[in-house]
Protein backbone atom coordinates (compact mmCIF):
# COMPACT_ATOMS: atom_id res chain seq x y z
CA UNK A 1 0.00 0.00 0.00
CA UNK A 2 1.42 2.98 -0.94
CA UNK A 3 0.78 5.64 2.65
CA UNK A 4 1.60 8.81 4.00
CA UNK A 5 4.02 8.84 6.41
CA UNK A 6 2.59 7.31 8.11
CA UNK A 7 -0.68 6.91 7.26
CA UNK A 8 -3.62 7.69 8.77
CA UNK A 9 -6.45 5.48 9.29
CA UNK A 10 -10.33 6.51 10.36
CA UNK A 11 -12.57 4.49 12.47
CA UNK A 12 -16.36 4.88 12.63
CA UNK A 13 -17.54 3.55 16.01
CA UNK A 14 -14.07 3.28 17.62
CA UNK A 15 -14.54 3.82 21.23
CA UNK A 16 -15.68 -0.06 21.21
CA UNK A 17 -15.71 -3.70 20.08
CA UNK A 18 -15.38 -4.15 16.54
CA UNK A 19 -14.24 -0.59 15.93
CA UNK A 20 -11.61 -0.56 19.26
CA UNK A 21 -10.00 -3.57 18.18
CA UNK A 22 -9.81 -2.57 14.82
CA UNK A 23 -7.86 0.55 15.53
CA UNK A 24 -5.25 -1.14 18.01
CA UNK A 25 -4.58 -4.02 15.34
CA UNK A 26 -4.09 -0.91 12.46
CA UNK A 27 -2.18 0.94 15.43
CA UNK A 28 0.11 -1.75 16.37
CA UNK A 29 0.98 -2.10 12.30
CA UNK A 30 2.33 1.27 12.31
CA UNK A 31 -0.98 3.45 11.47
CA UNK A 32 -1.72 6.73 13.30
CA UNK A 33 -5.28 5.59 14.08
CA UNK A 34 -8.48 8.27 14.69
CA UNK A 35 -10.90 6.86 16.49
CA UNK A 36 -14.78 8.58 16.41
CA UNK A 37 -17.37 8.03 18.29
CA UNK A 38 -20.48 9.80 19.08
CA UNK A 39 -20.07 10.17 22.69
CA UNK A 40 -16.50 12.08 22.80
CA UNK A 41 -15.52 11.11 26.38
CA UNK A 42 -16.44 7.52 25.63
CA UNK A 43 -14.03 8.23 22.41
CA UNK A 44 -11.52 9.65 24.59
CA UNK A 45 -11.27 6.85 27.33
CA UNK A 46 -10.72 4.62 24.67
CA UNK A 47 -8.06 6.68 22.92
CA UNK A 48 -6.58 6.53 26.05
CA UNK A 49 -6.11 3.55 26.53
CA UNK A 50 -4.21 3.23 23.36
CA UNK A 51 -2.01 5.36 24.04
CA UNK A 52 -1.07 3.85 26.92
CA UNK A 53 0.16 0.54 24.89
CA UNK A 54 2.27 3.25 23.25
CA UNK A 55 0.16 3.14 19.90
CA UNK A 56 -0.50 6.12 17.84
CA UNK A 57 -4.47 6.95 18.33
CA UNK A 58 -6.54 10.37 18.23
CA UNK A 59 -10.16 10.66 19.11
CA UNK A 60 -12.76 12.97 17.55
CA UNK A 61 -16.32 13.25 17.76
CA UNK A 62 -18.71 11.97 15.32
CA UNK A 63 -22.48 11.15 14.47
CA UNK A 64 -22.83 9.85 11.12
CA UNK A 65 -26.75 10.78 10.83
CA UNK A 66 -25.65 14.34 11.24
CA UNK A 67 -24.07 16.13 7.89
CA UNK A 68 -22.96 18.69 10.21
CA UNK A 69 -20.80 16.75 12.25
CA UNK A 70 -19.60 14.36 9.39
CA UNK A 71 -18.77 17.91 7.73
CA UNK A 72 -16.62 19.24 11.31
CA UNK A 73 -14.52 15.70 10.91
CA UNK A 74 -13.92 16.15 7.46
CA UNK A 75 -12.40 19.88 8.40
CA UNK A 76 -10.50 18.63 11.44
CA UNK A 77 -8.90 15.71 9.12
CA UNK A 78 -7.87 18.10 6.46
CA UNK A 79 -6.55 20.75 9.02
CA UNK A 80 -4.58 18.01 11.12
CA UNK A 81 -3.47 15.73 8.69
CA UNK A 82 -4.39 16.83 5.06
CA UNK A 83 -5.27 13.28 3.80
CA UNK A 84 -5.84 9.66 5.07
CA UNK A 85 -5.07 6.67 3.68
CA UNK A 86 -7.73 3.79 4.99
CA UNK A 87 -11.77 4.37 6.06
CA UNK A 88 -13.31 1.86 8.31
CA UNK A 89 -17.41 2.71 8.10
CA UNK A 90 -17.64 0.52 11.42
CA UNK A 91 -20.31 2.57 13.38
CA UNK A 92 -23.73 0.71 13.54
CA UNK A 93 -26.46 -0.57 15.23
CA UNK A 94 -28.88 -3.20 15.84
CA UNK A 95 -32.15 -2.18 17.74
CA UNK A 96 -34.77 -4.26 19.20
CA UNK A 97 -38.09 -4.64 18.15
CA UNK A 98 -39.48 -3.86 14.62
CA UNK A 99 -41.84 -0.97 13.88
CA UNK A 100 -41.26 2.38 11.60
CA UNK A 101 -39.16 4.18 13.80
CA UNK A 102 -36.51 1.43 14.29
CA UNK A 103 -36.27 0.94 10.41
CA UNK A 104 -35.55 4.46 9.62
CA UNK A 105 -33.20 4.63 12.61
CA UNK A 106 -31.55 1.46 11.48
CA UNK A 107 -31.07 2.58 8.12
CA UNK A 108 -29.81 5.80 8.88
CA UNK A 109 -26.88 4.88 10.85
CA UNK A 110 -25.97 1.58 8.85
CA UNK A 111 -26.71 2.67 5.60
CA UNK A 112 -27.34 6.46 4.78
CA UNK A 113 -24.86 7.61 7.70
CA UNK A 114 -21.74 5.16 6.00
CA UNK A 115 -22.81 7.29 1.80
CA UNK A 116 -22.69 10.76 4.29
CA UNK A 117 -19.21 9.90 5.64
CA UNK A 118 -17.85 8.37 2.21
CA UNK A 119 -18.96 11.27 0.28
CA UNK A 120 -17.38 14.07 3.29
CA UNK A 121 -14.12 11.97 3.41
CA UNK A 122 -13.18 10.62 0.06
CA UNK A 123 -11.92 14.02 -1.34
CA UNK A 124 -9.58 13.65 2.32
CA UNK A 125 -8.95 10.26 0.52
CA UNK A 126 -5.06 9.13 -0.99
CA UNK A 127 -4.88 8.46 -4.51
CA UNK A 128 -4.36 4.19 -2.74
CA UNK A 129 -6.36 4.44 -0.37
CA UNK A 130 -8.97 1.63 1.25
CA UNK A 131 -12.24 1.49 1.82
CA UNK A 132 -13.77 -0.70 3.93
CA UNK A 133 -17.55 -1.27 4.70
CA UNK A 134 -18.01 -3.69 8.12
CA UNK A 135 -21.02 -5.75 7.16
CA UNK A 136 -22.80 -8.85 8.09
CA UNK A 137 -23.42 -12.23 6.22
CA UNK A 138 -27.06 -11.29 7.34
CA UNK A 139 -26.57 -8.73 4.61
CA UNK A 140 -26.31 -11.45 1.99
CA UNK A 141 -29.85 -11.51 -0.14
CA UNK A 142 -30.17 -15.26 0.18
CA UNK A 143 -33.65 -15.52 1.31
CA UNK A 144 -35.02 -12.32 -0.16
CA UNK A 145 -37.63 -12.87 -2.92
CA UNK A 146 -36.26 -13.21 -6.47
CA UNK A 147 -37.47 -9.27 -7.30
CA UNK A 148 -36.18 -8.02 -4.44
CA UNK A 149 -32.47 -9.76 -4.59
CA UNK A 150 -32.61 -8.34 -8.48
CA UNK A 151 -33.08 -4.58 -7.65
CA UNK A 152 -30.65 -5.13 -4.85
CA UNK A 153 -27.73 -6.97 -7.09
CA UNK A 154 -28.54 -4.67 -10.22
CA UNK A 155 -24.88 -4.27 -11.81
CA UNK A 156 -26.26 -0.60 -13.01
CA UNK A 157 -27.93 0.36 -9.59
CA UNK A 158 -27.80 4.18 -8.79
CA UNK A 159 -27.71 5.45 -5.83
CA UNK A 160 -31.21 7.30 -6.46
CA UNK A 161 -32.39 3.98 -7.00
CA UNK A 162 -30.93 1.99 -3.77
CA UNK A 163 -32.13 4.93 -1.67
CA UNK A 164 -35.79 4.74 -3.05
CA UNK A 165 -35.22 1.00 -2.63
CA UNK A 166 -34.60 1.48 1.13
CA UNK A 167 -36.82 4.28 1.14
CA UNK A 168 -39.79 2.17 0.01
CA UNK A 169 -38.99 -0.49 3.01
CA UNK A 170 -39.23 2.00 5.19
CA UNK A 171 -42.69 3.05 4.23
CA UNK A 172 -43.72 -0.58 3.90
CA UNK A 173 -43.16 -0.65 7.02
CA UNK A 174 -44.90 2.25 8.28
CA UNK A 175 -48.23 0.84 6.45
CA UNK A 176 -48.00 -2.49 8.25
CA UNK A 177 -46.81 -4.20 5.07
CA UNK A 178 -43.14 -5.37 4.72
CA UNK A 179 -43.84 -8.51 4.65
CA UNK A 180 -46.58 -8.19 1.81
CA UNK A 181 -43.89 -6.77 -0.34
CA UNK A 182 -41.69 -9.39 0.39
CA UNK A 183 -39.13 -7.75 2.81
CA UNK A 184 -38.07 -9.36 5.95
CA UNK A 185 -39.31 -8.46 9.42
CA UNK A 186 -35.73 -7.15 10.26
CA UNK A 187 -34.59 -4.09 9.99
CA UNK A 188 -30.88 -4.27 10.57
CA UNK A 189 -30.81 -7.22 7.99
CA UNK A 190 -32.09 -4.40 5.30
CA UNK A 191 -29.28 -2.00 6.04
CA UNK A 192 -26.70 -4.43 5.69
CA UNK A 193 -28.27 -5.14 2.23
CA UNK A 194 -28.11 -1.79 1.37
CA UNK A 195 -24.62 -1.05 2.99
CA UNK A 196 -23.39 -4.29 0.61
CA UNK A 197 -25.27 -2.56 -2.54
CA UNK A 198 -23.54 0.80 -1.54
CA UNK A 199 -20.28 -1.20 -1.54
CA UNK A 200 -20.57 -2.64 -4.95
CA UNK A 201 -21.69 0.77 -6.73
CA UNK A 202 -18.65 2.75 -4.92
CA UNK A 203 -16.51 0.52 -6.25
CA UNK A 204 -17.72 0.84 -9.55
CA UNK A 205 -18.04 4.20 -9.33
CA UNK A 206 -14.06 3.98 -7.88
CA UNK A 207 -12.92 1.59 -10.91
CA UNK A 208 -10.58 4.15 -12.97
CA UNK A 209 -9.33 5.06 -9.67
CA UNK A 210 -6.28 2.89 -7.82
CA UNK A 211 -8.69 2.74 -4.45
CA UNK A 212 -10.14 -0.28 -3.32
CA UNK A 213 -13.80 -0.50 -2.12
CA UNK A 214 -14.91 -3.97 -0.14
CA UNK A 215 -17.18 -5.22 2.32
CA UNK A 216 -16.21 -7.57 5.56
CA UNK A 217 -18.46 -9.71 7.65
CA UNK A 218 -16.51 -10.33 10.80
CA UNK A 219 -18.70 -13.26 11.93
CA UNK A 220 -20.84 -13.58 14.97
CA UNK A 221 -18.06 -11.84 17.38
CA UNK A 222 -18.69 -11.59 21.27
CA UNK A 223 -19.12 -7.73 21.28
CA UNK A 224 -21.92 -5.50 23.00
CA UNK A 225 -23.92 -5.91 19.73
CA UNK A 226 -22.82 -9.64 19.43
CA UNK A 227 -23.35 -10.74 23.22
CA UNK A 228 -21.66 -13.31 24.90
CA UNK A 229 -22.51 -16.05 23.72
CA UNK A 230 -21.03 -15.40 20.35
CA UNK A 231 -18.55 -18.03 19.00
CA UNK A 232 -15.67 -15.72 18.01
CA UNK A 233 -13.25 -13.25 19.51
CA UNK A 234 -13.24 -9.78 19.00
CA UNK A 235 -9.75 -10.39 17.42
CA UNK A 236 -11.00 -12.53 15.40
CA UNK A 237 -13.32 -10.78 13.70
CA UNK A 238 -11.21 -8.08 13.33
CA UNK A 239 -8.59 -9.94 11.26
CA UNK A 240 -10.59 -9.36 8.12
CA UNK A 241 -11.27 -5.55 8.35
CA UNK A 242 -7.17 -5.04 8.74
CA UNK A 243 -6.54 -7.70 6.02
CA UNK A 244 -9.30 -5.43 3.75
CA UNK A 245 -7.67 -2.21 4.72
CA UNK A 246 -4.19 -3.42 4.20
CA UNK A 247 -4.79 -4.86 0.57
CA UNK A 248 -2.09 -4.52 -1.76
CA UNK A 249 -2.31 -2.88 -5.19
CA UNK A 250 -3.44 -5.95 -6.64
CA UNK A 251 -6.03 -6.66 -4.54
CA UNK A 252 -9.83 -6.89 -5.25
CA UNK A 253 -12.27 -4.21 -5.09
CA UNK A 254 -15.74 -4.58 -4.29
CA UNK A 255 -16.35 -7.56 -3.01
CA UNK A 256 -17.65 -9.62 0.10
CA UNK A 257 -15.56 -11.24 2.44
CA UNK A 258 -15.01 -12.82 5.24
CA UNK A 259 -11.59 -14.28 6.66
CA UNK A 260 -9.96 -12.53 3.80
CA UNK A 261 -12.05 -14.80 1.86
CA UNK A 262 -14.94 -14.23 -0.86
CA UNK A 263 -18.28 -15.09 0.02
CA UNK A 264 -21.79 -14.53 -1.72
CA UNK A 265 -23.90 -11.38 -1.72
Amino acid sequence: MTALNPPVAVVTGGNRGLGLETGRQLAQRGLTVVLTSRNPAQGQRAADRLRAQGLTVVSYPLEVTASASVAALAATLRQEFGQIEVLINNAGVALEDFNAEVARRTLAVNCFGVITVVDHLLPLLSPHGRIVMVSSGMGQVAGLPPALQAQFLDPTLTRARLMDLLQTFVRDVESGQPTQHGWPSNAYRISKVGLNAFTRLLARELAPTAIRVNAVCPGWVRTDMGGRNAPRSVEEGVRGIVWAALLGEEGPSGGFFRDGRPISW
